[in-house]
């Protein structure tokens, strides 16, 4: 019976990037690195370093580009599966690519918008909030692509529970820290609620519709 052996090279390449840059992390900021990792159990980490925060970070850095990476793997997989058969795994690339430009725009809109908006002070945690949360999934991804690339054949339905799942984190997530800190949002919430429709739901309804035409 002839097997077929799918070549996983450059996948096994972006791994290994996605490991050193997590290994860089966690050797280079090992107390942040151990406060993050219990992000999914408390919010310390984003009350401990939101003082701290500047515009760019190495160490959000480095967890974002492993973010990108198995973002654009897992969308690999899910196309792979939708389409009934393989596809290039350079696509990967562009896929972390799309993906990094897209946070980064919408990163730097949100903050020009929140300064338009005179809410930088409310906008600012809950952007680490959601930069931290995000790099945090990404982790998860990790070794949930190894499985699925290396072990278990990804079915569609796997990979749409799968991501379900991580938005359901991604926004348990966002919830807690919206309600630890309602008093403080509702100081400006008419300007939180249109920061929200035009910087949180306007740029997916967008993606989606582009991917729907495409």
């Amino acid at each position: 019976m002839i097997r077929e052996i799918i070549n996983t090279d450059i996948i096994t390449l972006i791994f290994i990037v996605c490991l050193i840059c997590i290994a860089l992390s966690k050797l280079i900021y090992t107390k942040r690195f151990e406060i993050f990792s219990y992000l999914i159990i408390n919010n310390r980490y984003t009350k401990v370093f939101v003082k701290d925060q500047h515009f760019f970070e190495l160490f959000e850095g480095l967890l974002f580009v492993n973010l990108c990476f198995n973002t654009g793997i897992f969308f690999y997989l899910l196309i792979n599966a939708f389409v009934g058969e393989t596809i290039s795994q350079l696509l990967i690339l562009k896929y972390a690519l799309l993906i990094a430009c897209f946070f980064i725009v919408k990163v730097l809109l949100e903050r020009l918008l929140s300064s338009i908006f005179e809410i930088e002070w409310l906008i600012k945690d809950y952007l680490l909030t959601k930069i931290s949360y995000r790099n945090y999934l990404g982790l998860i991804l990790l070794p949930i692509n190894a499985i699925l690339i290396y072990s278990v054949d990804a079915k569609l339905n796997t990979l749409i529970i799968i991501g379900l799942l991580s938005l359901i984190i991604f926004s348990i997530g966002l919830l807690t820290f919206l309600k630890a800190n309602l008093n403080v949002f509702k100081r400006s919430m008419f300007y939180f609620i249109l920061y929200l429709c035009a910087l949180e739901i306007a740029p997916y309804l967008i993606v989606y519709q582009f991917i729907a035409i495409r």
